[in-house]
């Protein structure tokens, strides 16, 4: 059950096989490498979100009919709820709809495809909806997208009719948010593992980040992706 003093935080991911998941990293990766890979993303962040104290980890996974092997992949605690609708910005709507309509403050979703996302970034998205300083909160991409969305009430308006995967989602999104008067908080933006070249980023990325950086813009150091990588990128 889902209480007021911490927010769901739905990860929006399609459940991992081989020619369906991260198609667009190969090559340099074959179809069971991408898949493994999905597999390492979704799991690296359900830990990474476990440990927010303020946060309810969810996956919201697509298709429905692959609820048994999903539940293999992860922890019995996470739970899991199918996407339904007919384009991403209904199965958002949904998702985040559904989930303000048990009882909690605000509802997140983000990605499960930038796997170094600081956990503060996370934080401060929980913290912005429990305490009211946000109704609407952004995780801007480096592609003109957005990885994180979340709200404290329903807010179908953001997602309908929206040129999904085009560098236009996030200004058309802040756009409709200003129109709907809603109080906005933006993170910091990031980036999104779709092509070979994120691949070698995002493993250096990580590599190089100092201990001392500070910790709001420090990289999440996710454990399976990376041994994925030193053995998938010798």
């Amino acid at each position: 059950m889902l209480t007021t003093s911490r927010v769901p935080l739905a990860i929006m991911a399609k459940v991992p096989m081989p020619g369906e998941v991260k198609t667009r990293l190969c090559p340099p990766l074959t179809p069971e490498q991408a898949a493994s890979l999905a597999r390492c993303f979704l799991q690296d962040r359900v830990e990474q979100i476990a440990g927010i104290e303020t946060a309810a980890p969810i996956v919201a996974f697509a298709p429905a009919e692959r609820a048994d092997a999903l539940r293999r992949l992860l922890p019995g605690r996470v739970r899991l709820v199918p996407q339904s609708g007919a384009d991403l910005g209904a199965r958002l709507d949904r998702v985040l709809t559904d989930l303000l309509a048990e009882g909690a403050s605000g509802a997140i979703a983000v990605d499960a495809d930038s796997p170094s996302l600081p956990t503060a970034f996370l934080r401060q998205a929980c913290a912005d909806l429990l305490d009211g300083t946000a109704e609407v909160v952004l995780g801007p991409c480096e592609d003109g997208g957005y990885y994180l969305i979340g709200l404290r009430a329903p807010a179908p308006e953001l997602f309908r009719a929206m040129p999904w995967s085009t560098p236009a989602v996030l200004e058309e999104t802040l756009a409709r948010v200003r129109r709907l008067g809603r109080r906005l908080v933006l993170l910091p933006p990031w980036f999104d593992v779709d092509r070979g070249e994120d691949l070698t980023r995002l493993r250096a990325g990580v590599a190089a980040a100092p201990a001392g950086a500070r910790r709001a813009a420090r990289p999440f150091v996710p454990p399976r992706t990376l041994a994925f990588l030193r053995t998938a990128l010798r």
